[in-house]
């Protein structure tokens, strides 16, 4: 465990960084534009290109040195902090740089987070997969912590400048980390190189459907693939106005959406604590589908709520679900895929998932922007019925997206059960060499 705790600190520092500039960039878009719509593009266009990068990532990630893999992400996305200071200092900085600037940071971040998952399974003995997977969860929940309440605080003194200096020594800290430590490589499987430029073309495509053609043969995979499709679409359908709802019920107040992101950050970092401690269910699918039902309770509980009293708590309870269900769920594919094959199989995971996630991140903001808020703000029948439940102004029509997207994360979990081949995913035992 000792090299995946330094790759773990380095990552935390650095993670810490990268969400305060996101947090500041943020606030900067709705100042700039006050528009859901603008700030789910972001969300897209980050997801955007790590759609055909990952066709290929899980070749390359079985096939080249995974750290040099991770050190290169690191340094893109320094490098888009970069970009982003010299833009703005000099004046110039607009909406369209942040898209940009995000498709170019989610491209070369897929492979590297693509590099960093797959060495887990050779630097983690396999009884402290979920353990290590629940520390992993807490970089993220670690850094919501802090990030978004020192962004908050700090934006309108040191401004985005400020900001962004920091990130770029963060991201200095997490790369040093990386080149004084040793990953081990799995080992390449012997192929004979096809020859011309037909063979050579098939044999490539034979690669990049490769791990779509092991999760479709296996049909506990594909149904657990199935209902993550179903979960990631409703969570980031919601997920996608949670930033430009708090702003509109606020008042574009960055100090309650930072302590929100904090209080996030809090249950996230609880829940790890506690599953690392405990070391998760024996059953780690009832684990997924517990965490699954906890945070639609959760969240369902925030959408319909219309202060910082009740969205605190409920955000903390949200957030305390994700590394039970994240861990769990990582932890199943990393026993079921042989660590040679884990690069492709993962990438095709990851692939189809991120279309849902695109697909929905797309569509939330004119959802929210020309359906809902107008729904809510019109004097009509349906939207005098719905006030008592989510209120009125601004922001009331988000709120009635984010909680009919909530009470779908709800009855997900409790259909998994039902589904007689996901309650037995972990019974099965794949043949790690078929289709290989």
């Amino acid at each position: 465990m000792r090299t995946f705790i330094i790759i773990w600190l380095g990552q935390l520092v650095s993670t810490i960084g990268s969400k305060m500039t996101s947090f500041a960039l943020i606030l900067w878009a709705w100042e700039l534009t006050g528009s859901a719509t603008a700030l789910a593009l972001a969300d897209f266009f980050s997801q955007l290109p790590s759609i055909p990068i990952t066709l290929a990532a899980g070749i390359i990630v079985d096939r080249f040195n995974r750290k040099h893999l991770m050190i290169l992400g690191d340094a893109i996305a320094a490098l888009s902090t970069v970009a982003i200071f010299l833009l703005y200092v000099a004046g110039y900085l607009q909406i369209w740089h942040i898209y940009l600037i995000s498709a170019v940071n989610g491209g070369f971040g897929q492979i590297q987070r693509l590099a960093y998952s797959t060495s887990l399974t050779l630097i983690v003995l396999p009884q402290h997969y979920t353990r290590a997977n629940s520390m992993d969860s807490m970089v993220h929940y670690g850094s919501s912590i802090f990030a978004p309440a020192l962004a908050g605080i700090l934006y309108p003194i040191i401004g985005l400048v400020g900001i962004s200096l920091f990130d770029m020594a963060t991201f200095t800290m997490a790369i040093a980390t990386l080149l004084f430590i040793h990953i081990p490589q799995p080992p390449l499987q012997d192929r004979q190189q096809p020859k011309g430029w037909v063979a050579t073309s098939i044999a490539f495509w034979h690669e990049v459907t490769f791990g779509f053609r092991y999760i479709w043969s296996h049909a506990s995979l594909r149904t657990l693939l199935g209902i993550s499709l179903l979960f990631i679409f409703f969570h980031d359908l919601g997920g996608a106005v949670y930033n430009p709802m708090i702003l509109a019920r606020t008042d574009g107040d960055a100090r309650v959406l930072g302590s929100i992101a904090s209080a996030a950050g809090l249950g996230g970092v609880t829940g790890g604590i506690l599953l690392s401690v405990w070391g998760g269910p024996r059953r780690r699918i009832h684990g997924m589908l517990l965490g699954f039902v906890g945070a639609g309770l959760s969240k369902t509980v925030f959408g319909l709520g219309r202060s910082p009293l009740i969205w605190l708590p409920a955000q903390f309870c949200s957030s305390l679900n994700f590394p039970l269900l994240g861990s769990s769920e990582t932890a199943i594919w990393m026993t079921q895929i042989s660590p040679n094959l884990q690069g492709r199989v993962f990438a095709a995971n990851s692939l189809v998932l991120q279309v849902v996630s695109a697909i929905a991140t797309l569509i939330a903001g004119p959802l929210a922007d020309r359906v809902f808020e107008p729904v809510m703000q019109a004097d009509g029948s349906l939207s005098s019925l719905l006030i008592p439940i989510v209120g009125t102004g601004a922001g009331a029509g988000m709120a009635l997206l984010y909680v009919m997207t909530s009470t779908g994360l709800l009855i997900i979990g409790c259909s998994g059960w039902a589904v007689r081949s996901l309650r037995n995913v972990e019974n099965t035992a794949p043949n790690h060499d078929s289709l290989a």
